[in-house]
């Protein structure tokens, strides 16, 4: 794109450890790099801000969060009318968007599987009105795409074009392919956190602790035969409120195999220092942690219900939770690999798998659509 563009980057939420908002920040720094202006509104930001983003704070008010988005939306719009914006892009679904960053869930194809009652509640109504105004047959917004299943969904409750939907690969930093020694890495998290040097690490990484399913892995844990229980301890980065899990782990008499290490920078170091990654979520559009698992050789255990599985099904890299889910099912699973000498294997298919296909080039393709569009 030859001249420069005034782009309005708009979301509800900044935190640095959300996957969503990792995305975010690497589209506006390539935006940036590419010289285009880039000005941000959210309802809330914690974190440093970067150096060339402008960032506007809108408040929103509601007591409950569909009448915060809402309130935020219809301020939003306020605020984008003298803006005079070359193209306005949504990372979450409100109306005036000219392009959405899809990292959410169809809530329509959610919503159908609720009681009716459920489907006449403001908080539904609320969120299938900014659904609609995205996808609706009419709208113009173009849509940036990380799952292909749920694209499907949307044209299917929508009509969406299917025009308008501009697939990416998936994305991570280099870093997640950084090679540590093993060893030194577990001895410095044990260290930190008072794990003995004989014990194993189940990895989980993401924020909604309630949303990847925390609670399912608890019970995994809890469930593990009692040697392996014994040298068992699962490992919880990311940001989330902590304390229902503590205590339902305390009433399951694993407390002292629980530990939340919070949202974090050094990513690379647990990737290497674990034995597996469990990803027992109820709903994940993607699951990014699936790819940065599988490029740091560390094998998987997730759900068929995260986008992102298909990749670990393909590269024979761990093993996939099928639907309906019984945590039975998930129990006899995380066991198993845990005691398998195949560990090493599925490291290795999914070092593999990844180095075959593009995995850098994500944002740079964001960028792209989103420079069409402003011209």
């Amino acid at each position: 794109m030859g001249e420069k563009a005034k782009l309005a980057f708009c979301l509800f939420k900044y935190f640095p450890f959300g996957g969503l908002q990792r995305d975010f920040m690497q589209i506006a720094n390539v935006c940036l790099t590419r010289g285009h202006q880039v000005d941000v509104y959210s309802s809330s930001w914690k974190g440093k801000i970067p150096d060339g983003l402008k960032v506007s704070i809108i408040s929103a008010s509601g007591f409950t969060n569909h009448r915060r988005c809402e309130s935020f939306a219809k301020r939003l719009n306020e605020s984008l009318s003298t803006g005079n914006y070359n193209a306005v892009v949504g990372f979450n679904k409100m109306p005036g968007l000219d392009v959405y960053f899809a990292a959410d869930t169809c809530f329509a194809a959610k919503a159908l599987t609720r009681s009716f009652w459920y489907r006449l509640t403001p908080r539904c109504r609320s969120y299938l009105h900014l659904e609609r105004a995205v996808f609706n047959r009419g709208s113009k917004t173009e849509v940036l795409l990380i799952s292909e299943n749920e694209r499907d969904l949307f044209m299917q409750y929508y009509g969406t074009d299917e025009n308008r939907f501009h697939m990416l690969p998936p994305g991570i930093e280099e870093d997640r392919f950084a090679l540590y020694d093993k060893n030194d890495v577990f001895t410095e998290l044990s260290s930190e956190f008072s794990i003995e040097l004989n014990q194993k690490i189940v990895l989980m990484i993401g924020s909604s602790f309630k949303t990847k399913g925390v609670d399912r892995a608890i019970r995994a844990l809890s469930a593990l035969p009692s040697n392996l229980r014994k040298e068992t301890i699962l490992m919880i980065v990311g940001e989330g409120k902590a304390r229902p899990f503590n205590r339902m782990a305390g009433r399951m008499g694993v407390l002292d195999k629980v530990h939340f290490a919070g949202g974090r920078e050094d990513i690379p170091r647990f990737l290497q220092a674990a034995d597996l990654l469990l990803h027992p979520a109820y709903q994940e559009t993607a699951g990014i942690v699936l790819i940065e698992a599988m490029a740091a050789g560390l094998p998987v255990l997730v759900t068929d219900t995260c986008g992102y599985s298909s990749h670990v099904e393909r590269a024979g890299a761990g093993k996939i939770i099928p639907s309906p889910f019984r945590q039975d099912t998930l129990n006899e699973m995380l066991a198993s690999m845990l005691a398998s000498n195949r560990k090493n294997g599925w490291g290795k298919n999914g070092r593999d798998y990844i180095n075959k296909i593009g995995v850098f080039n994500r944002w740079e393709k964001a960028a792209d659509v989103i420079e069409e569009v402003a011209t």
